[in-house]
């Protein structure tokens, strides 16, 4: 545990947990935390699901501000240290995306900016009731350009300039109806329902699941002709997977 990051594993499930004070705000540090327990957990047999949190009124507020104020004050360091940054942050979403682990983002507060991104790069993303959503750069005379790439991926171009291009707050509903989030639920419920959806997912057979997340990502890129040879070798290796023929040979005796 650190002040940073807060890594608890439970039945297959880790929940990765903000911190880096009450604005949970993307400092390096928690970049490069975040990265490593990503890449890791991906590498553990152990963690079949992630989950990611925010505790409290925010669930991140992006890129923290003050520090990149205080290296963007040295002429000579802040261009190094912004390109270290945002690099460092698209490995991390790209390391959510493509990680074989299925990741969950519980947003029981404001995701903005970077917070969004992380929120955008997550397989399934839930959210309370009392939960906002925002990409707020030209609000602060910049654009959020980096944030824009994952949640072009989520949502339609539309709803996608609407958040750029207005810097404006918007509400659970309106994530849920554009696609940045599976699901909106009472605040007190929340908890309940992710982790119960992390523990049956948890419970699955991990190969399959593995392979087939990775296709899928993979292809999204192809044309449909690539992206059908892509997912036929997969599929293949779905039916002759070790731990699906021990689960159909368990169901056949259950079922006699």
């Amino acid at each position: 545990m650190t002040d940073l990051l807060l890594k608890t594993l439970s039945d297959g499930v880790l929940t990765l947990t903000l911190g880096n004070g009450r604005a949970h705000a993307l400092s390096h540090r928690l970049i490069n935390a975040l990265h490593t327990a990503i890449t890791q957990a991906a590498r553990d047999p152990q963690t079949r699901v992630i989950v990611i949190e925010g505790p409290g009124h925010i669930f991140c507020a992006g890129h923290d501000l003050k520090e990149i104020a205080r290296h963007r004050a040295d002429p000579d360091h802040g261009r190094a240290y912004l390109t270290a940054l945002f690099e460092d942050c698209a490995t991390l979403m790209l390391a959510i995306t493509h990680c074989r682990t299925p990741t969950i983002a519980m947003v029981d507060g404001i995701a903005t900016a970077a917070g969004l991104q992380l929120v955008a790069a997550c397989d399934l993303a839930y959210a309370s009731d009392r939960a906002t959503f925002c990409l707020p750069g030209v609000n602060n005379g910049g654009f959020c350009t980096t944030p824009a790439v994952a949640v072009s991926r989520a949502i339609g171009r539309k709803h996608l300039m609407d958040l750029l291009l207005t810097g404006q707050t918007r509400d659970a509903a309106w994530a849920l109806r554009a696609g940045l989030v599976n699901e909106v639920l009472p605040a007190n419920t929340l908890r309940d329902h992710v982790f119960s959806t992390a523990h049956t997912l948890a419970g699955r057979n991990p190969g399959p699941i593995a392979d087939g997340k990775t296709c899928t990502i993979a292809h999204l890129d192809q044309d449909l002709a690539t992206a059908y040879a892509m997912a036929t070798t997969t599929m293949i290796g779905h039916f002759m997977d070790p731990g699906r023929l021990e689960h159909e040979r368990k169901s056949r005796f259950t079922d006699l």
